[in-house]
């Protein structure tokens, strides 16, 4: 099991960037898959990216190009750096420790609490 805790969250304008950092507790970080994930109000989770625990990264087509993942595993550290971003972007952003690469979040079985992104126009 591992503790996760997300931070960088905020309001940004459409086209800016923004950085979320995901601190994980644990000493077999570099053995998890972290997948960063979204929600918007009324909608499911849904599937941002995610990177295997000695790199190699998966991304959602919607933010291919945009958006890239990539991970500390001396600090065990987890970041989502997010560029031009897109009114669409506003969402909770969850981090997520699973064991395989994969877009379910029902795969992943430790969840952060999340932080909320808001792409205003």
């Amino acid at each position: 099991q591992v503790q996760l805790v997300e931070s960088g969250g905020g309001l940004v304008q459409a086209g800016g960037s923004l950085g979320l950092s995901c601190a994980a507790s644990g000493r077999t970080f570099s053995s998890y898959v972290m997948g960063w994930f979204r929600q918007a109000p009324g909608k499911e989770r849904e599937f941002v990216g995610a990177i295997r625990g000695r790199g190699g990264s998966t991304y959602a087509d919607s933010v291919r190009g945009r958006f890239t993942i990539s991970r500390d595993n001396a600090k065990n550290m987890v970041y989502l750096q997010m560029n031009t971003l897109k009114p669409e972007d506003t969402a909770l952003y969850y981090c997520a420790a699973g064991a395989i690469v994969t877009t379910n979040p029902n795969d992943y079985g430790d969840w952060g609490q999340g932080t909320q992104v808001t792409v205003s126009l």
